[in-house]
């Protein structure tokens, strides 16, 4: 009996070490117990039983033998006056169960039965993986910060299970602590047929999305839809979003009542500034609201094919729509999916005002990236301009909903 309840003890720790349930584990142990014993008795094969009751803490193994009249073969059989001896109601035609020992069955069919429980720990721990985290993927969840190695992976949980959040889908600067709760973006699974491993990220575009669908009712409903975004995680973020209802303003719904959905947002980004812009069908007008806050006089698409444009700002705003270091350019562009050429009204050298745009005029300065550009390439400075300003929230909010102005938090 001691060493039943040493089994079940053992059972146990392996059920809470592995994150898999007792009862689950006993159907797994008793196939592979079943898998040795068979192994062990060749000619019972159809005739081994296991019991494993947690209730009674019995763990036992059978033979089932036939009762007979002559003198038995083999462990199969057992002869009736033997039988009786054992239960007195025993009937020659009839069955009963012979115990085995347990610890008779060798070594090898030890270990057999040792690997077998392994490998199906493992399976189980895939299925449970998966069945978790698949229909979450391309989601957001809460985890909690475990662990942090400055410079690499920090260990966050989720519902028991450990997930890393790399280095590199970490946002700049973010200072993470132990026990703090954060929101990740699922990007996928890899390697469901083997051992899954769950990629989060903080820095993908598509948490931004994730955290104004959790805060905006009228997204969530699907009344405001989010067009467009561009990101450079921790700093800037330019969404456009678009009210199939009219009498919905989305900008003002995903800013909310005293700007508290917004801040919400920025809140979980620390501090991240969001420019939220309405969106726009016509693409001389989308353009034109994309490089907000700086002002446009005037948007030409100079290839449709190419998706190439020109777009003329006063001088005194050409910083201002080129930004800092190039980003609210470069946002833009990745926002309309449009290159954009920025030019001063005035030229600076010659003092000649811009002239006139032909349908061929191509000079791209800013180019959307493609998608397997890295994440180098997007802070390359590809344009010379004073560093400028940003407009401040405050000054966003001075701009009615109507204006082109976007509305920005963060700040």
């Amino acid at each position: 009996m001691a060493k039943d309840m040493n089994f079940f003890d053992a059972l146990k720790a392996l059920g809470d070490e592995n994150d898999v349930d007792t009862s689950l584990l006993i159907e797994k142990v008793k196939s592979a117990m079943l898998k040795a014993a068979r192994r062990a008795y060749p000619h019972s094969e159809d005739r081994i039983r296991v019991e494993i009751d947690p209730a009674t803490k019995k763990f036992a193994m059978y033979i089932v033998q036939d009762i007979i009249d002559d003198e038995p073969i083999d462990e199969n059989e057992i002869n009736i006056d033997t039988a009786r001896t054992i239960d007195p109601n025993a009937l020659v035609g009839g069955t009963m169960l012979k115990e085995l020992d347990i610890s008779k069955l060798g070594r090898m069919a030890a270990l057999s039965a040792k690997q077998s429980i392994k490998g199906d720990l493992r399976e189980i721990n895939r299925e449970q993986m998966l069945s978790k985290f698949e229909s979450k993927e391309h989601d957001c969840i809460t985890v909690t910060v475990s662990q942090i190695d400055p410079g690499r992976a920090a260990t966050v949980e989720y519902d028991g299970t450990e997930l890393y959040l790399f280095r590199n889908e970490q946002i700049a600067g973010e200072e993470l602590e132990v026990g703090k709760q954060i929101k990740v973006y699922i990007t996928g699974i890899v390697g469901k047929t083997k051992k899954p491993i769950v990629k989060i990220s903080r820095t993908h575009k598509d948490l931004v999305k994730r955290l104004f669908e959790l805060e905006v009712p009228e997204i969530y409903d699907g009344i405001v839809e989010i067009k467009a975004i561009s990101r450079e995680a921790g700093s800037r973020t330019k969404m456009a979003v678009w009210s199939k209802d009219p009498a919905v303003d989305p900008v003002g719904a995903c800013i909310g009542p005293r700007r508290a959905r917004i801040s919400a947002v920025v809140g979980e980004l620390s501090g991240e500034k969001i420019d939220i812009i309405p969106w726009s069908e016509v693409p001389e007008e989308f353009i034109a609201r994309a490089l907000a806050p700086a002002e446009v006089l005037k948007t030409v698409i100079t290839s449709m094919e190419e998706k190439s444009c020109t777009v003329i700002v006063p001088n005194n705003q050409l910083s201002l729509a080129i930004g800092n270091k190039g980003q609210n350019a470069k946002l833009a562009a990745k926002l309309t999916g449009f290159k954009i050429d920025i030019k001063p009204q005035i030229d600076s050298v010659t003092g000649e005002e811009a002239p006139e745009l032909s349908p061929d005029f191509v000079a791209p300065v800013f180019e959307t990236p493609e998608p397997e550009q890295d994440a180098a390439e997007e802070t390359e400075e590809t344009a010379t301009a004073e560093d400028a300003e940003t407009a401040t929230a405050g000054d966003a909010e001075t701009a009615p909903a109507e204006d082109e102005a976007p509305e920005t938090e963060g700040e």
